[in-house]
């Protein structure tokens, strides 16, 4: 049974989609993304026009050669009639074949840019749009809705089009040749149109709720996918519990495809009937008119050839505006990304950081956790009835004040929660401070361009992300310039190169999905080198060595004293090797520096940094790590 809250969101599409009306903001959006193709649009639609004239040749030559070249014996004129017949089909078809160039040209096009826009966008999105935000409704919006607004430019605009033409173009001819067998063909339209129209608004309800389900069932495949998301479902999870969710959302996905191609079918057999039963008597009374010498038979096969085009351009055109409100669903769906607002960006004369000599000041800084409707969209966290919180978050720090001078190692330490990897994310603007200032060598944090002061700095975390990459290329992705030498002399200095030369392919070698092949401490000291080869000012150390053996943490210790050599370093540790030798020790609780200075002076004070100390000094010699 589908969960109350995805019933809830599925049902609220619905019922938009029911009672939508095709927005102008929408349409003139998607004019701007179609007008670097007006001229290839242009081409396209003139050559639906020659493919609309060129299906008249058939029935018209038909007639002709019914009425004259056959009761005349003129095998000539027969000949003639014959071959315009077989060139007008190959014109048609090369047509055709321009037809599909310029449209997929056209519809390519469009994926491109929506795809580069929208990855740019997303992209630059702050941190805490990522932790909010289901990666598989993310990738439904680059892939599938995408690829539905191309169809709304190229299949909807050309549908339209061409259905419009077609019908002119018909109706002329059929009026011409004979007006009363045309009247005939048109009067079972009506029965039909009422349903037809029916059938395209259930339709557009059921492609919406087509892409929610899409997107549901992805985020379930993603998350179960990557190494992580494996590790723990087979640590804690359950195999058929698993697959039972999945086929429940894979069913749902199933139905919602069934019943598409059911009333699809329904429609297309309507159309079938109508055409029939319009044909039926078009021969029946055009077949008495024939008999009275009213009309000539070749008169009455063409009416009869030309009739049967001008119901599915009637029918399509009677539901237009639901097809093309379905198909501008998608475009809806990205410009709803794309308009999302992105709270860290560069300001209009903000400056580049060319240099750094890594001073950090905190002055006065307060911060609290954006909320949900600052950062997100209801519709990427699949698991909202609706709405995204819009409520402010509590603060988690508190006039913060602190001086760290360039060159210093600076130990962040206090119990979990305390708001020390909090404080760190604000050097390189992962977060803005709802209060105070954050500076680097004296330039106010927001004054900078966020490439050039994130250029700065180097960042070592508790669990080092690498990507599905080779060694080399990942190292690179700090500096795609460096060289293999500088690559080389990273590896050294981090303590990894030896474990690199014994890999299969060297630095040729690809570690896996977040470097699953390699060990936490071989991850550390890559993610280490990373920062060598960036070779930043600033580093900053997340607990880079509390989960690791003693033989790992010592090589590791190596490697941050190169790294740290001459840079200024915010170091959250839980080791004592690293607290008792830094310059400077903040003590952090509750979201306050309750205390600071060295080690000695601190201990002397007896307060939580000497409660904390005497902590880890008993589980260092326990060889427990703490958090």
């Amino acid at each position: 049974m589908m969960p109350s809250s995805l019933h809830s969101m599925m049902q609220g599409n619905r019922d938009a989609i029911a009672g939508a009306k095709v927005g102008r903001s929408t349409i003139r959006r998607v004019l701007s993304f179609a007008r670097p193709y007006r001229t290839a649009i242009v081409v396209f639609i003139l050559v639906i026009v020659l493919q609309a004239c060129l299906a008249l040749v058939p029935p018209l030559l038909f007639r002709q050669i019914l009425d004259v070249a056959i009761p005349e014996s003129n095998r000539g004129l027969l000949h003639v009639m014959a071959a315009v017949v077989i060139v007008s089909a190959v014109g048609a078809a090369l047509l055709a074949f321009v037809e599909r160039y310029f449209s997929s040209r056209i519809g390519e096009g469009l994926i491109y840019d929506l795809r580069v826009r929208l990855f740019d966008h997303v992209s630059d999105m702050p941190i805490g749009f990522f932790t909010r935000t289901q990666t598989g409704a993310l990738m439904s919006r680059l892939n599938n809705d995408v690829i539905g607004a191309q169809r709304a430019v190229t299949t909807t605009l050309g549908s339209v089009v061409s259905n419009v033409i077609v019908l002119i173009t018909t109706l002329t001819a059929m009026l011409v040749l004979e007006w009363r067998l045309t009247l005939i063909g048109l009067v079972v339209l009506p029965v039909f149109i009422i349903p037809a129209k029916r059938v395209g608004r259930r339709l557009s309800s059921i492609t919406r709720k087509g892409f929610d389900l899409n997107a549901v069932m992805n985020t379930q495949m993603t998350e179960r996918f990557n190494v992580s998301g494996a590790l723990l479902v087979k640590l804690f999870g359950n195999r058929r519990r698993e697959s039972a969710e999945f086929a429940q959302r894979a069913g749902e996905v199933r139905d919602v495809g069934i019943k598409s191609a059911m009333y699809s079918r329904t429609f297309l057999i309507a159309l079938a009937l109508v055409a029939a039963v319009g044909t039926a008597l078009v021969y029946w009374v055009g077949g008495q008119l024939v008999i009275s010498d009213a009309i000539t038979i070749g008169t009455l096969v063409a009416l009869a050839a030309l009739v049967t085009r001008i119901y599915e351009p009637l029918t399509a055109l009677s539901s237009a505006r639901v097809d093309i409100m379905t198909a501008l669903v998608s475009f809806e769906r990205v410009f709803e990304v794309i308009d999302l607002r992105n709270p860290l960006t560069d300001a209009d004369d903000a400056v580049e950081l060319a240099e750094s000599n890594g001073a950090i000041e905190f002055d006065d800084v307060s911060f609290r956790y954006p909320s949900g409707a600052e950062v997100s969209l209801a519709s990427l966290e699949i698991g909202l009835s609706g709405a995204v919180d819009d409520d402010a978050g509590a603060e988690v720090l508190h006039h913060v004040s602190a001086s760290i001078a360039p060159g210093q190692l600076v130990a962040l330490v206090g119990p979990s929660g305390a708001g020390k990897t909090t404080l760190t994310s604000l050097v390189p603007r992962l977060y803005d401070v709802t209060g105070g200032t954050v500076r680097i060598d004296g330039h106010d944090v927001r004054s900078l361009t966020l490439d050039s002061l994130r250029a700065r700095i180097g960042v070592v975390s508790q669990d080092p992300h690498l990507f599905h990459d080779t060694v080399a290329e990942n190292l690179r992705f700090a500096r795609p310039d460096a060289t293999d030498a500088e690559i080389v002399a990273a590896c050294r200095a981090a303590q990894i190169h030896e474990v690199v030369m014994a890999l299969p392919e060297r630095y040729d070698t690809v570690v896996g999905e977040r470097g699953y092949r390699l060990s936490g401490g071989e991850k550390q000291r890559l993610a280490i080198a990373r920062v060598l080869v960036k070779a930043p000012s600033i580093v900053i150390l997340d607990e880079a060595t509390s989960h690791l053996d003693s033989e790992n943490e010592s090589l590791v210790q190596q490697a941050l004293a190169t790294a740290l050599a001459g840079r200024t370093a915010l170091v959250i540790a839980h080791r004592l090797s690293t607290i008792t030798g830094a310059d400077q020790i903040l003590v952090l609780d509750r979201g306050r520096i309750v205390e600071r200075g060295r080690h000695e002076e601190l201990l002397a004070t007896e307060g939580l940094y000497a409660d904390l100390y005497r902590t880890l000094v008993r589980q260092d010699l326990e060889g427990v790590s703490v958090d």
